[in-house]
């Protein structure tokens, strides 16, 4: 599958955007309120800007150097980007300003880095702290039972605004597994918002991707991260 077209490119987020709100209603929930996160890993700043015509709500990134160079050609077109990759610490100056959310805070190293750098830029920046819901060793997150000392410590800094959680499950889980992972990450969410924190509004929970963004919205999501049903193949030797 190759990269696809523009045209292909308005065909196939109308599909996306067709079943994303079948999955919403099925749910009994508004289909606007589910965000369209374009996971852009690779693509061409024309590409990305190409595609904002289309109806994403947001651009996601996964590296800090795509993140800049799209930022800074104007390729994103007023929409909002967020930092979806695993971030670097010694990376995360360049982030700010450019990412209006990171959805990878995924420890109290990162989370405090985060801090003091927002804190010299005089900024406040906005975070998901990502879940490693499968507890898989090969990924980043932090563990479902870690994470209520991570939440009250980001809560807790004045350059940091909590937004919610993130997830990727298991590629190798089975649809059954992976619902039920979706529904572990519904319930912490309910758990860490009736927290009520004065800091944070935890309204966002970010999982569902190209093979399984149906299922994730059906349990709970509300930001998909779709990457190649809308863009098509990546080419990693760009």
């Amino acid at each position: 599958m190759a990269e696809k077209t523009l045209e292909e490119m308005r065909e196939a987020v109308e599909k996306i955007r067709a079943k994303m709100a079948a999955a919403a209603r099925e749910a009994g929930r508004d289909p606007a309120a589910v965000q369209l996160c374009a996971a852009c890993k690779t693509r061409t700043a024309d590409i990305v800007a190409a595609s904002a015509a289309l109806p994403i709500d947001v651009f996601g990134e996964n590296h800090v150097q795509e993140l800049c160079a799209n930022f800074d050609a104007g390729a994103y077109c007023g929409k909002p980007s967020h930092f979806i990759g695993h971030l670097q610490t010694n990376k995360i100056k360049k982030v700010l300003g450019r990412a209006s959310l990171i959805q990878s805070v995924d420890s109290e190293h990162l989370l405090q880095k985060v801090e003091r750098a927002a804190a010299a830029a005089n900024l406040t920046q906005e975070i998901l702290i990502e879940i490693n819901i499968g507890g898989e060793e090969s990924k980043s997150g932090v563990s479902a039972e870690s994470l209520w000392p991570l939440l009250d410590m980001a809560a807790a800094q004045p350059h940091i605004r909590l937004r919610g959680l993130m997830a990727i499950p298991p590629a190798a889980a089975t649809p059954d597994e992976t619902r039920a992972f979706f529904a572990k990450m519904r319930e912490l969410l309910a758990k860490a918002a009736d927290r009520h924190y004065e800091n944070a509004k935890m309204n966002i929970l970010s999982m569902g991707m190209s093979g399984d963004y149906a299922e994730a919205i059906e349990a709970g999501s509300n930001m998909v991260r779709v990457g190649t049903a809308i863009f098509g193949a990546r080419n990693y030797s760009k």
